[in-house]
């Protein structure tokens, strides 16, 4: 019969309490903890990320974390499923720099009396107290951080930005191409839920481009919702929906930029295969800013090889960080 395991409460104690934040690549964590005393709190911080791949590097893992009692983690960078919370006897806090949990085991969690918290970050509206920084209103002109780094990662991918300034410097060509203009394309929003409006919103009103989306659930009602939610029209001048619902088959085969703002999840892995690629035009583009493993990296590298589709610009990947044997650290395709 299962046992519910009471860990020993961080509040009313003595002692200074331990903090490791883990996977902080960039060292800008730690500063978040400042103002706690260091009477109060010890902070270690592990920049660089195990992966574990194997029996040794979960152990190396297991060794590093089971000391603390509190571990800040960096979106998911690392996984902790039952195989490794049942090794951290001392954890009692797990703090995710995010809103999503695909990667813990929340009932083993909940069992070893595990807090799993999240820290959804600056700029939300619904910043707990008044006097943080709150996010401009998306109607009035702001845009979430994700946002922002999805349209530049288009727009760098589509007018050759990142291989014409390789070509530049390794002084080869001089251009590597004709560039893509974006004014009246079709963009595809696959998850079309506060970010992937919110991109979608920035394409209709700079570029004229035609929305459409698709993910498991939405309805065309729900993507009504979202058009209004953001500032625009139900229905262009022409009568057609701002914010078109189609089938997952007809995003991926007439968008010529396809975006990914969707939840990483066991239904979801690897949404993008190689079917999805093949739907997609050869001068299409795709784009992640959401989870690495939503897509079949293989079925990509094989498919940008070939030059089935034009480009992919990827800000996360199934692994991190990349490993330097990594097929995505080259430069063949």
């Amino acid at each position: 019969m299962a046992s519910t395991v009471i860990r020993p409460s961080l509040a009313h104690r003595s002692k200074r309490a331990s903090l490791a934040i883990i996977d902080d690549y960039l060292g800008t964590s730690a500063a978040h903890f400042a103002h706690i005393p260091r009477s109060k709190l010890q902070t270690t911080v592990f920049r660089e990320t195990i992966v574990p791949r194997n029996n040794t590097k979960r152990e190396e893992l297991i060794d590093r974390l089971s000391p603390f009692e509190l571990i800040a983690t960096m979106r998911e960078r690392t996984a902790f499923p039952r195989s490794i919370l049942e090794r951290l006897p001392n954890l009692k806090v797990l703090l995710a720099t995010g809103t999503q949990f695909e990667t813990f085991d929340l009932a083993c969690a909940s069992e070893l009396g595990i807090a799993v918290v999240a820290a959804p970050g600056l700029g939300r509206k619904t910043a707990l107290s008044s006097s943080r920084q709150t996010r401009q209103d998306i109607k009035a002109g702001g845009a979430h951080p994700t946002t922002q780094h999805t349209w530049a990662l288009i727009m760098a991918l589509a007018r050759n930005v990142a291989i014409d300034d390789a070509a530049l410097k390794s002084g080869n060509a001089w251009q590597s191409g004709l560039a893509t203009g974006l004014t009246g394309l079709t963009i595809g929003i696959v998850g079309l839920g506060r970010l992937g409006a919110a991109v979608a919103r920035i394409a209709h009103l700079a570029w004229n481009m035609r929305v459409i989306c698709w993910s498991a659930n939405l309805t065309q009602a729900k993507a009504d919702i979202m058009a209004a939610s953001v500032g625009l029209p139900i229905e262009d001048g022409n009568g057609e929906k701002t914010f078109r619902v189609v089938t997952k088959e007809e995003l991926f085969s007439q968008a010529d930029v396809v975006s990914l703002h969707y939840v990483l999840s066991d239904r979801s892995r690897g949404l993008v295969g190689a079917q999805e690629l093949a739907y997609m035009m050869p001068s299409a583009l795709l784009i992640n800013t959401s989870r690495g493993a939503l897509i079949d990296e293989q079925a990509l590298l094989q498919a940008l090889l070939k030059g089935s589709i034009r480009g992919a610009a990827l800000d996360v990947f199934e692994v991190e960080p990349l490993e330097y044997s990594s097929p995505w650290r080259k430069s063949n395709y």
